[in-house]
């Protein structure tokens, strides 16, 4: 096991969690926009994560491998795709709106505050849970180099 992957594995936890962030932000200034350049209404997006996997054979792979062990070590995670979520957001009767329908109701986005509100916060605790990390493994390696000496 390299000395470096629980920085790596960290860092690229935090580089998905400040998109997942960015994207739980454009949903909430969103949340009251009823015309989008494609038309209707705004639709909330969400990040999808997957693992990822090391491109090279490493040596604890191998180990593992020759001694049967199937166990898998986290590698991180990367953003695969922003999704939209195209459920239909709340109709809401408004005849005097710009962008109501014949019928006179207007789409409003279906972005619910307090689901953005939670995915910030799940989003901001891992962002610092992978923080902590990083810094640990940093406080790890300043007292393996002060052993030397």
């Amino acid at each position: 096991m390299g000395m470096f992957l629980g920085i790596d594995t960290s860092a690229s936890g935090l580089t998905a969690e400040r998109l997942r962030m960015d994207v739980i932000s454009n949903n909430i200034a969103n949340a009251n926009t009823t015309r989008t350049e494609n038309g209707g209404a705004y639709h909330r997006r969400y990040v999808v994560f997957t693992p990822r996997e090391r491109q090279s054979e490493s040596f604890e792979k191998s180990l593992r491998n020759a001694m049967g062990t199937k166990k898998k070590i986290g590698e991180g995670v990367r953003a695969v795709s922003i999704v939209e979520d195209t459920s239909q957001g709340p109709l809401v009767y408004d005849p005097g709106h710009p962008d109501a329908n014949a019928d006179g109701y207007v789409e409003k986005p279906n972005v619910n505050m307090v689901t953005e509100m939670v995915d910030m916060i799940t989003a901001h605790r891992a962002y610092e849970a992978n923080s902590t990390v990083i810094n640990a493994a940093k406080a790890m390696a300043l007292k393996t180099l002060e052993i030397g000496k």
